[in-house]
Parts: structure tokens; sequence; C-alpha cells
């Protein structure tokens, strides 16, 4: 299984837009890629999806639904990229948030790793069951954060809660940034913040994007099979 948590260190760093896109890369590079949404109280993953959502996410947690009842297909120019978001009222998110749910989500999971190459989950900071669900079921981790306090301080608190669940050690993305640091990627200043062009990783090349190209290959140590021609080079 080759699955991926997308964690944010607190909440407006980017955490869904950072997902879409590394989903976005993959499927330019014609693989096949499901994003699950963890993050049910923002729900920002539908934002980015055209058309009616149902059932969403949380319906099948809770209803036990087959996931493929829930994808929604985007269409990348190669590959496959369906998305499962949450978009729910709050009497369901609250039963969409107990314990039997949550192992409910691992199914989940495991459902699209049988049927996608990857599977990545947008993820709130780690203090839900469903977020706790989805750091403790994948291969890999991802703690997005940003470069002021409140997203340094997030990252301390989050790391430290990964280790006490387990976790393998998360790779830092920093958003919003220039430049490399150790041990991290950094992604720039995205070119739009239009849900609707996003992920832009399946169409675009530009500074951005070829972050996003770099960041994907240290993530999942791989070398994806296409070029980006944007300033590849200096990202390097």
């Amino acid at each position: 299984m080759n699955s991926l948590a997308v964690v944010g260190a607190v909440g407006g760093v980017g955490t869904t837009r950072t997902c879409l896109e590394f989903a976005g890369m993959l499927a330019r590079d014609g693989r096949s890629v499901a994003v699950l949404d963890a993050a049910y109280a923002t729900q920002g993953l539908s934002d980015h999806t055209a058309g009616q959502i149902d059932p969403d996410i949380t319906a099948l947690v809770v209803d036990e639904t087959p996931l493929a009842a829930g994808l929604i297909e985007l269409e990348p120019p190669t590959g496959r990229l369906a998305c499962c978001p949450a978009r729910a009222p709050f009497e369901r998110l609250a039963r969409a948030k107990a314990s039997a749910a949550a192992c409910r989500f691992e199914e989940l999971i495991e459902e699209a790793a049988a049927s996608f190459d990857h599977v990545l989950i947008d993820t709130p900071p780690v203090a839900s069951n469903q977020a706790i669900a989805a750091v403790t079921s994948v291969d890999r981790i991802v703690v997005v954060t940003s470069a002021n306090r409140p997203g340094t301080d997030g990252w301390a608190r989050i790391h430290d809660r990964l280790d006490d669940l387990g976790c393998p050690e998360p790779v830092t993305v920093r958003t919003n940034a220039d430049g490399n640091g150790s041990g991290e990627r950094r992604l720039p200043s995205p070119d739009t913040t239009d849900p609707r062009r996003t992920p832009t990783a399946v169409h675009a090349d530009t500074s951005f994007t070829a972050a996003v190209a770099v960041a994907v290959e240290t993530v999942f140590d791989t070398a994806l099979d296409l070029t980006v021609e944007a300033e590849r080079d200096g990202l390097l």
C-alpha cells in the first residue's frame, strides 16, 4: 500500500491544497490516485469538486457504504484522480467522529489501496478519531506547516502526537516559502487560489508545480516519468 496522510500542523496552512497538488502530480505521471477527506469540520476538499456530493465520506463511515459510491472523478490529462470529500450536516459530522466510524475510515483506506496506486488523506491536526485512524493506517506522513510562529509551534505539537502514536517519521512541507530547508520541502506561493483551478499540477508548468514535483519525488521516494519545465533545476 502506497498511502500518505497529509497532516496540517495548524489550520490554514494549505493542507488540502498540498494534498490535492500532490495527487494531481501523481495523476499527471499516469498513476491512479484517491484522495480521502478526514477534515470533516472544515470540509475544504468539497470546494474543489463540482456537482452533488452524495454520499459524502461521513455517510460512508456512518452507514458503511462502499467507497466507490462516494468517489468523485476529476479529469487529469493522464492517470486517474478521484476524491471522496466531506459535506454533511452537523449531526452526521458528530456521528462520523465516533470510534466505530474511525474503524470504518481505516477500512476505506484499505478499499482505496486495493484499487488505486496511491491513497492520499487530507488530515486535520491530529486531535480526532478519524485523524488518528488516518495517521496510524498509512505508509507515510507529511506535516504541512508554514514559516510563521503558529505554524512552527503547531509542527512541534503534531510531531509529539505522531511520536506518541508510534507513527513513521514525517516529512515536513512548508507552504508559501522559498528555498530548501534541511530535511524538509518548501512550496512557494501557488499561482492561483481559485479552488476550481486546483490542482494546478495536472496541467501547469510553473515554479510552484516544479516544487510540487520535487516534493512528491522526495515524499514517495520515487522518480516521476515527466518533465516540469519551469526552472526545476534551481529547485533540485
